[in-house]
């Protein structure tokens, strides 16, 4: 785990403590307890793209092995009681242990939260995602954060459910959030001087790198109206190693580095070039509800930000765009062989990047998408992306595909479609997902090359070939009695940007006490 000692030992009390507790109490405060094993099989030595993508870290190994998983969370009462109480709090965990021929133990949660009136305090991992979409567990998954990797430890204030406004009738609603997290030891630029001889990565040895991320979201529209209308922002930092690089020539204080931060304000001085401090990146994110009889429609747009383009609508172009439908129905209709609960289509671009030599002009050149000069392994953590899975990771690709050295996603230009589906199959429900992209590596490995300002770097040898992808993936759960479910997840990739691989997972699940699943949270629409 990435928590320092001080916050884990503090942390670790207060879960001990919500635990004995809700024990103490469990009538009015039902702690859900879970167990599930796994037998999985991967080909060729690699864990299919979607049985490791968007599963906030939760991942096989590949080949014949086996998982163990733990579950026990406690969620607020429901929201909907008339007795609902001013505040509440809860908790969640999960631990999972993979064995094969390599052995492996992650923590996927640990967290406790409180909730007074509209405001809730969490601390701790979660599993957590950030921006406006149809559906968390269909989509490809959101430019910010998707739920790929683990959850970065934090501690967060937030409104996490649209609060109606007292005036204008409930017209105007907000939801938003306020975080400061702990990123630990990150490779780093070693420095910015120009030298003769330079060593151009270091490790901290001091585990400085810390997570900021905010947000805000408003909805127009009452809650008896059929048309909503969303819209906000998201902004995430990774920030906190500049005096290791700098030196001395860096004056700001931790504080003021701080409302740097949170601000997005630039610093220069002697010796340090003006620049946004840390890694920052977000998207804008604009959304629409409309509810018909039988059917809800969602559709969404996330607009992206890296180093500034979209300030000058230079990147406009890329985007995720999409749509969801959701059948109204689902859980009335209990009898039929087939009925289907959601359905999800998106299409997603990131090929402009404002990088083309005809693109609007932008001080800060091309986008070049999680990459950082500064953070050595950009937007991720613990070896995985934070964003979405779509912009490949080096380690993730087929070998032979050109790359420029200095990068830790060596395709960030991306052209795809998805599709999600879930529903009921007679006593099966299923979730299938389905995804064609088209992949142009990165600026920096095309004809054009990377480009700052003016300056611009025209590649002729090392040249990415686009390349074409699919993936697929199929889950499916029946319930058994006494708590027991049974189910399984097939994948499948084929193309030449990830190697070919097929995957099966077989699973059984006790659930100890069966109760409404709210412990894995997203910010959809809704």
């Amino acid at each position: 785990m990435s928590y320092n000692r001080p916050v884990k030992c503090v942390f670790l009390s207060i879960l001990s403590f919500l635990i004995l507790s809700a024990n103490a109490n469990a009538q009015t405060s039902p702690v859900n307890y879970e167990i599930e094993t796994q037998a999985i099989g991967t080909s060729n030595d690699v864990v299919p793209f979607w049985m490791r993508s968007n599963q906030f870290g939760s991942v096989p190994l590949a080949g014949a092995s086996a998982s163990f998983i733990g579950r026990a969370y406690k969620d607020y009462r429901d929201l909907n009681s008339s007795e609902q109480p001013l505040t509440d709090w809860g908790f969640g965990f999960e631990g999972r242990a993979n064995a094969g021929r390599n052995s492996t133990a992650k923590i996927i949660t640990a967290y406790a939260k409180v909730r007074l009136a509209m405001f809730q305090f969490k601390a701790g991992r979660a599993r957590e995602v950030m921006g406006l979409n149809g559906d968390t567990l269909l989509s490809s998954g959101n430019f910010a954060v998707s739920g790929n990797a683990l959850g970065v430890p934090k501690l967060e204030l937030s409104i996490p459910e649209y609060y109606s406004i007292p005036i204008f009738d409930g017209l105007f609603s907000v939801k938003g959030n306020f975080v400061h997290g702990w990123v630990g030891r990150a490779p780093i630029l070693d420095s910015i001087v120009p030298a003769k001889h330079i060593k151009y990565y270091m490790i901290d040895r001091n585990p400085k790198t810390y997570f900021h991320q905010k947000s805000l979201y408003v909805r127009l529209g009452k809650e008896d109206w059929r048309l909503k209308l969303y819209g906000g922002f998201n902004h995430q930092v990774y920030w906190g190693n500049e005096q290791a690089s700098f030196g001395p020539n860096f004056k700001l204080s931790p504080a003021q580095s701080f409302w740097y931060v949170v601000s997005g304000k630039s610093y220069g001085t002697k010796g340090v070039p003006t620049s946004k401090i840390g890694n920052q990146l977000g998207s804008v994110d604009l959304g629409a509800e409309y509810d018909f009889d039988a059917v809800k429609v969602i559709l969404y747009r996330q607009s992206l930000y890296d180093v500034g383009a979209l300030s000058k609508l230079a990147n406009i172009r890329d985007g995720l765009n999409g749509v969801s439908f959701e059948n109204k129905y689902y859980e009335e209709d209990e009898t039929a062989g087939f009925m289907w609960k959601k359905v999800l289509f998106e299409f997603f671009y990131s090929k402009d990047q404002a990088g083309y030599p005809w693109s609007v002009f932008t001080k800060s050149g091309d986008e070049d998408y999680y990459n950082n000069f500064y953070y050595v392994n950009g937007w991720s953590y613990q070896g995985m992306g934070m964003g979405t899975p779509l912009i490949t990771p080096r380690h993730d690709a087929k070998p032979g595909q050109a790359i420029k050295k200095a990068d830790y996603f060596i395709n960030n230009r991306v052209v795809s479609i998805h599709t999600g589906l879930s529903g009921r199959l007679n006593d099966w429900t299923f979730m299938t997902k389905l995804t064609y992209s088209w992949n142009y590596g990165t600026f920096g490995t095309s004809i054009y090359g990377n480009s700052t300002g003016h300056i611009r770097n025209p590649q002729t040898k090392n040249i990415f070939v686009p390349v074409e992808q699919f993936s697929f993936y199929l889950e499916a759960e029946k319930k058994l009695n006494h708590g027991y479910s049974a189910g399984f997840a097939a994948a499948v990739d084929h193309g030449k940007l990830l190697n070919n691989s097929i995957g099966l997972a077989i699973k059984l699940k006790k659930d100890f006490q069966r109760a409404k699943d709210n412990h894995a949270t997203s910010s959809t629409l809704r």
